[in-house]
């Protein structure tokens, strides 16, 4: 559960860290603003994916189920700063589908997390697998880290591409070269 008021005494603690004087009229409604903030964009920690993959349907027979371009938002664990990018995800149903929009959801309820690209990328393969049980699942993650744009290297526009195979996915190299056609369109 989020506690905004202990978000709020560490925005306050912070801003004077760094020397700002909490009661200056720009800066002192900012504890609750980045409190109410905080809870908007760390929801999937109260989130699960079940709740998104739990209610499927039928299906005879189906080739790859492909989402591509899922636009996410992130925050990096390690510094606290926004990672933003595109999720793919592909799986092979075996005998049942979920709605397509819950594949988006999926992606939400995990980066809505303090996070990092490769440990998100597994996430959402192991829960596709989990709670679809489909024949496999791969999900391609490529994003763009402010810790690396705006601190340290300083290297704006680099994008880090992040894979995981589940099932025939890692099994059958074929199934690789067809999800890569497909995302090719």
């Amino acid at each position: 559960m989020i506690e905004k008021e202990k978000i709020e005494q560490a925005v306050t603690l912070l801003l004077e860290g760094i020397g700002e004087d909490v009661n200056r009229e720009g800066l002192r409604e900012t504890p609750g603003r980045i409190a109410r903030m905080y809870e908007e964009i760390f929801a999937g920690m109260e989130q699960t994916p079940e709740a998104c993959l739990g209610r499927t349907f039928p299906v005879k027979d189906s080739g790859m189920v492909l989402e591509r371009d899922i636009t996410f938002y992130s925050i990096c664990e390690h510094h606290l700063l926004p990672f933003y990018g595109k999720a793919h995800i592909a799986y092979l149903p075996d005998g049942k589908v979920v709605g397509l929009s819950k594949l988006a959801r999926t992606v939400e309820v995990y980066a809505r997390r303090p996070q990092i690209q490769e440990q998100l990328t597994v996430q959402i393969a192991e829960a596709l697998m989990k709670y679809l049980k489909p024949k496999g699942a791969m999900v391609v993650i490529e994003a763009e880290h402010m810790c690396m744009t705006m601190r340290g290297i300083k290297k704006p526009g680099a994008r880090t591409v992040t894979c995981a195979v589940q099932g025939v996915f890692a099994q059958d190299k074929g199934m690789q070269e067809t999800f890569w056609r497909m995302m090719e369109r």
